[in-house]
């Protein structure tokens, strides 16, 4: 049997929160893993503008509620505006190194803002960078995402084909994953195409298409 784990996400607005609540938190709970979340916002904002200097206070928070809670943020590197790490990133550097790096660095952000906190911080502390924004994570089924936005499959296999797998799928303001969904279909919606989009691929095919993201998951101690 495996050992229930409880796991607590901050995200960046309120798809990430969709998505966790209403996707990943069922598949989850399945494996013995209980998940909740809530955004990572300044008050009176409804998400985006993440910063770390602002966010580290309420990880700490939550690392401090309970001991046996493991702590993660899941934010994307597509539009950050200030997060450890990322000074470091070299140009062109693949979804490897810069979830690398933007991980490491909250780490050790964490422990040098909170040194009292460095134990929990090594063992609690999973923070989860999603480089190029959630979308990434629907170009796991080529075939679901054209039916769901009524576009030729061609359409999308050809740019998963150009880039080799979903998570290296490009981040400039013309041709993020958010933005060709948009130029295929203008009516996508984020908090609700999206993330019906999403339910219908599954967790399952993410993990297969989307290597970091199952290895944030492997870490939290989802099972497949």
């Amino acid at each position: 049997m495996n050992k229930i784990r409880n796991v607590h996400v901050l995200v960046e607005g309120q798809t990430e929160e969709s998505f966790i609540r209403d996707v990943l938190a069922p598949y989850c709970a399945h494996r013995d893993v209980y998940m909740t979340q809530s955004v990572l916002t300044k008050k009176g904002s409804k998400g985006g503008d993440i910063k770390f200097s602002r966010s580290k206070k309420e990880i700490r928070n939550f690392l401090c509620q309970r001991k046996d809670l493991i702590v993660s943020t899941f934010v994307d590197f597509y539009g950050i505006k200030e997060w450890p790490g990322t000074s470091n990133i070299p140009q062109n550097a693949s979804p490897q190194q810069i979830a690398k790096l933007m991980n490491n660095g909250a780490k050790t952000g964490m422990k040098e803002s909170f040194p009292d906190l460095c134990y929990d911080i090594d063992n609690r502390y999973v923070p989860y960078t999603a480089v190029h924004e959630f979308e990434t994570l629907l170009f796991s089924d080529c075939d679901i995402l054209a039916n769901e936005l009524n576009i030729s499959p061609q359409t999308v296999h050809e740019v998963l084909h150009l880039f080799g797998e979903a998570e290296r799928i490009n981040n400039s303001p013309e041709t993020a994953p958010s933005k060709r969904l948009l130029a295929w279909n203008p009516s996508y919606s984020k908090t609700r195409k999206g993330i019906t989009i999403a339910k219908t691929i599954g967790i399952y095919k993410m993990r297969k298409a989307c290597p970091l993201f199952n290895a944030w998951l492997n870490q939290i101690g989802v099972t497949p």
